[in-house]
């Protein structure tokens, strides 16, 4: 068992992953419902969604497809007993084929589509591509190398893209800048080339190195599911030395050592798990735990701050892991992912 089980494992939320599992499994293949985000250029673009996306074509819409490929790809690497393998391993081997993937790569290489899935889709992409590198398999070796030049055709949306941007995106949903650098990064120290990696430093310092008392008691906003200053510090402390990081930190986000502010240390709550935009905020709290896990991770062991961070992860996790199993599809197609994510980091 890797160390992220082991992790797992002690925190005591072994018991949910196999339900994790099987909402992936339910939906990486399920074609309808379905949300498109796609222009038409005439009518010839008017088709169903698994002619436009025959990888990506499940779980609602493209992004949901994509991170729910990553689920199983995850869980199948580190933890196979937690789900059917052979069915994830059909279900991906079936989706992630060369011609599957080079019709993704079409699609996003058409010049009339440079903004679809831009970053939150772009940035699961590359978690895919990178968690496929780091498995030992030769059927991941083969999935990796098919999803290889739609990731390269995704760097270089990155590359051609941050550097026009002037300003972040600051909002708690898709749109959010400081998440998709952030997984822009981690693909970048993995398998990216240094190109890559040294735009997203560059991109973050430019936009969030002056930033002092992030406005946190104004989250969180109605539909949710990223915290703007929550994100925007965990891309921080990828890219700072951890003493330069602890200091930032404190002026971005002080009082968190007395509780404060309270709204972003407490669960948000849920009235409507079947409307779809109400139920971000369950994910909302589930990457509110990751966060703050990852963020005190990064302080001194005696920090008061990190000890408040991991309290407040807890209560998140504690109060929302029972409910991604909720079902209803609108939040069952995209939860499972963000559960398994914020077991995959470790507790401080």
């Amino acid at each position: 068992m890797g160390e992220e089980n082991r992790e797992r494992t002690a925190a005591g939320d072994d018991s949910y992953v196999a339900r994790f599992a099987r909402l992936a499994l339910g939906c990486v293949q399920k074609e309808y419902p379905n949300k498109l985000d796609h222009v038409l250029a005439d009518a010839s673009h008017v088709r169903r969604p698994r002619e436009l996306h025959p990888a990506f074509y499940g779980c609602y819409d493209w992004h949901s497809a994509v991170h729910g490929h990553w689920l199983l790809v995850r869980l199948l690497r580190t933890d196979p007993g937690a789900l059917p393998e052979r069915e994830a391993r059909a279900a991906l081997a079936a989706n992630l084929t060369a011609d599957n993937l080079r019709a993704e790569d079409e699609y996003f290489r058409d010049p009339g589509r440079p903004s679809f899935e831009r970053p939150y889709g772009w940035a699961w992409l590359l978690k895919l591509h990178e968690e496929l590198s780091l498995w030992d398999d030769p059927e991941a070796a083969r999935w990796s190398e098919a999803l290889r030049p739609l990731a390269a055709t995704v760097v270089g949306k990155y590359l051609d893209f941050f550097p026009r941007q002037n300003y972040p995106v600051r909002v708690g949903t898709h749109f959010n800048t400081a998440f998709g650098l952030a997984f822009a990064h981690d693909y970048a120290a993995r398998l990216g080339p240094p190109e890559l990696r040294e735009l997203v430093r560059e991109r973050a310092l430019t936009y969030f190195f002056p930033d002092r008392d992030c406005p946190a008691a104004w989250e969180p906003g109605g539909d949710d599911f990223l915290s703007p200053c929550l994100t925007e510090a965990d891309l921080m402390r990828r890219v700072l030395p951890p003493e330069e990081f602890a200091r930032w930190f404190a002026d971005f986000l002080p009082g968190l050592e007395e509780g404060e502010p309270a709204g972003l240390l407490s669960p948000a709550r849920v009235t409507d798990r079947t409307d779809p935009k109400l139920v971000h905020l369950d994910g909302l709290n589930l990457s509110r735990a990751w966060s703050m896990r990852a963020l005190a991770s990064a302080l001194p062991p005696e920090s008061p701050r990190r000890a408040a961070l991991a309290r407040a992860a807890r209560l998140h996790a504690e109060a929302t892991l029972p409910h991604v199993t909720s079902g209803d599809y609108a939040g069952e197609h995209w939860l499972a992912t963000f559960a398994v994510y914020l077991l995959s980091t470790p507790s401080p």
